[in-house]
């Protein structure tokens, strides 16, 4: 596998070998073995998907205190534009975010470690989107930003009148009105 390194410490884009030929392809979309020999010590506890329409944006979200969550993202059909945020208190990118395309056709994997928030934009018609957790999800413990708080500067590749946003994530607070990370 390819490791990138991002220009915020922890935040890394993954590519794995994929084995193609004329049936189609084959890869190793995850091997705890070769993760933690490559330095990612994570330990994914629970797996997720979602399907989403284009224009869909879901985020920003985080867990904190001890629900806090590292995720493992992919897109499996489809491209999405994914964002993580730094929220780490004390981080010299707090605020900060990288964006990058994750599709099925380039099978990245971004690895988001505790402390940052996550969201992603639907590009493509339709998108199915795979996401590992090393911690179970606590509702109580749940921590959302608004997508669009302007301080944050996020281009989600969307036209904001076609942008598909839920009533939970149209009412989240700005940046700056959410607890910082204290995993």
């Amino acid at each position: 596998m390819n490791i990138t390194h991002t220009a915020i410490e922890g935040l890394l884009i993954l590519e794995p070998r994929v084995f193609a030929d004329e049936r189609g392809y084959f890869l190793e979309s995850y091997n705890e073995a070769s993760y933690q020999a490559a330095g990612i010590p994570n330990r994914f506890i629970q797996d997720n998907e979602s399907c989403s329409s284009h224009g869909t944006i879901r985020g920003l979200h985080a867990q904190d205190g001890e629900h806090a969550q590292a995720k493992l993202v992919r897109v499996i059909q489809g491209r999405v534009l994914d964002v993580a945020v730094d929220i780490r208190e004390g981080s010299p990118t707090f605020g900060q975010h990288v964006a990058v395309e994750l599709s099925g056709e380039n099978k990245r994997q971004l690895l988001i470690p505790r402390g940052f928030l996550h969201g992603f934009s639907v590009l493509s018609e339709s998108a199915t989107f795979a996401y590992k957790c090393d911690n179970a999800y606590c509702k109580d413990a749940e921590i959302s930003a608004r997508y669009d708080d302007p301080s944050l500067g996020i281009d989600w590749g969307i036209a904001a009148n076609k942008a598909i946003i839920s009533e939970k994530d149209r009412n989240a607070k700005a940046i700056q009105h959410i607890p910082h990370y204290r995993g």
